[in-house]
């Protein structure tokens, strides 16, 4: 009796496990197919971007109306940005793709700084002209090289997910693989026009040199304790369920790239290997109506930074996208707001989570400066601007100039014609060196803190 009686617990038992193991294989299948629907997605838009930026640019040099030519120009600013979102939700950040993303950096600060200021009075020179020329024909190269992989993407019916695996591990040498390959070819393409150095920032003034990672400190840590770290940024309590692996040979700086997806939920990071930093974090989720105002958001955005053990920070910028709240914030030393540090925090506005961080500016060159007296005094500075320009505040900032030198500018915010500009004032010389206009909720952000 006895032993009937243990062969059907055993056998229940078994049942049990089999029946645990089937959900679990199938609960990682699914995720694995909403990872690969995410790449895809990604990767079809990105190629579709490319291609409309081309036709753009195109249609650029055939205008003659400055009426026109201005908003067109926004219009492909607008395009480099997605295209460089798309290029970061794909599992490329183990494989060596700067090319690309300079070559999409520098078509934004070029298209960006020429949209927002007077055509009338400063119409596009020759040399720019060549420049959009150049534009043109590297993005139709690209083009070109984006719809070969796709098209052998999808004859081979071949999985991102599978790039994503191949990446992590510690081989060298994935020319084997036809994605990573084919996006190599697209990286080298793009390499032709991503070494231009004529091109100046966009909307705040960051870094455009290579740096090496002065900020990246502290003692070496494994992966389980980055895995420890990306848990409490994704606001999980475990740190099963999170994916991901070392950075290869080629990374500026060793890190670890880990994701997790649960419930429609999807985050990813990227976490030194040196102190543990957190350089990039992303989320997705479903969001729903926004129920905190900027300033609620923003402080939501400087507690993260206190906890990412990031000190002195200022917020120098804000906008809102929808339900998301957009944050940038630069170290303050000695009253000098120094930009080229910058970190950018995004804000879900429907109940404060952190969608978004961005401080591989911050940690790629942050170190105490040796800064000196401005020459000129605020007043001095001021008066150097167009005189229907009403000065609303003015900072002390370190920005790169058009050599890519620190420089000491006063930071001037001043309105025209209910406009507001960001305009920065060599400290020392006068020059103007550069001017921003803003956004409707910048403005209205800014004049009300």
């Amino acid at each position: 009796m006895y032993k009937w009686v243990i062969i059907g617990v055993l056998a229940l038992a078994l049942t049990g496990t089999a029946f645990w193991g089937y959900n679990e294989r199938q609960e990682k299948n699914d995720i694995k197919m909403q990872a690969e629907n995410n790449y895809q997605r990604s990767f079809h838009e990105l190629t579709y971007r490319i291609d409309t930026l081309h036709d753009k640019i195109g249609a650029t040099l055939a205008m003659n109306s400055r009426d026109s030519l201005s908003p067109q120009l926004a219009e492909i600013w607008r395009l480099s940005s997605e295209a460089h979102t798309d290029v970061g939700q794909l599992p490329l950040a183990l494989l060596p793709f700067e090319k690309t993303e300079k070559f999409l950096t520098n078509i934004g600060d070029f298209t960006y700084k020429t949209a927002v200021r007077d055509l009338d009075k400063e119409p596009l020179s020759e040399e720019e002209m060549e420049r959009l020329e150049k534009l043109h024909d590297n993005a139709g190269q690209i083009k070109d090289e984006l719809r070969n992989v796709q098209n052998t993407v999808l004859g081979d019916n071949l999985h991102w997910t599978d790039v994503e695996l191949a990446l992590s591990d510690d081989e060298p040498d994935h020319s084997d693989n036809t994605i990573i390959s084919s996006f190599k070819n697209v990286d080298d393409t793009s390499g032709g026009f991503s070494d231009e150095k004529d091109f100046n920032n966009g909307a705040l003034p960051a870094s455009n040199e290579e740096h090496k990672f002065e900020g990246v400190t502290g003692e070496r840590i494994n992966q389980k304790q980055a895995k420890t770290v990306a848990a409490k940024a994704f606001d999980l309590n475990t740190i099963s369920g999170i994916e991901g692996g070392k950075s290869g040979k080629g990374s500026d700086v060793p890190l670890y790239s880990l994701s997790y997806q649960k419930d429609g939920e999807s985050g990813y990071a990227d976490i030194s290997q040196k102190g543990g930093h957190i350089l990039t974090l992303m989320m997705q989720r479903d969001r729903e109506e926004p129920k905190l105002g900027l300033h609620d958001a923003q402080q939501k955005a400087q507690d993260f930074l206190e906890e990412q053990k990031l000190e002195d920070m200022e917020m120098v910028q804000s906008s809102q996208y929808d339900s998301v709240g957009i944050f940038f914030f630069v170290p303050v030393q000695n009253d000098v707001r120094i930009y080229a540090d910058i970190v950018q925090v995004k804000v879900a506005l429907d109940n404060g989570d952190i969608l978004g961080y961005n401080a591989r500016d911050y940690f790629m060159n942050h170190h105490e400066r040796d800064l000196q007296e401005p020459k000129l005094t605020e007043d001095q500075a001021a008066e150097k601007l167009n005189q229907n320009v009403q000065v609303q505040e003015t900072h002390l900032a370190l920005i790169e100039n058009d050599t890519h030198e620190e420089t000491l500018v006063y930071e001037i915010m001043g309105t025209r014609n209910d406009e507001t500009y960001r305009i920065y004032v060599n400290a020392d010389t006068g020059k103007e060196e550069e001017i921003e206009k803003q956004t409707t909720t910048e403005a209205r952000f800014l004049q009300s803190t």
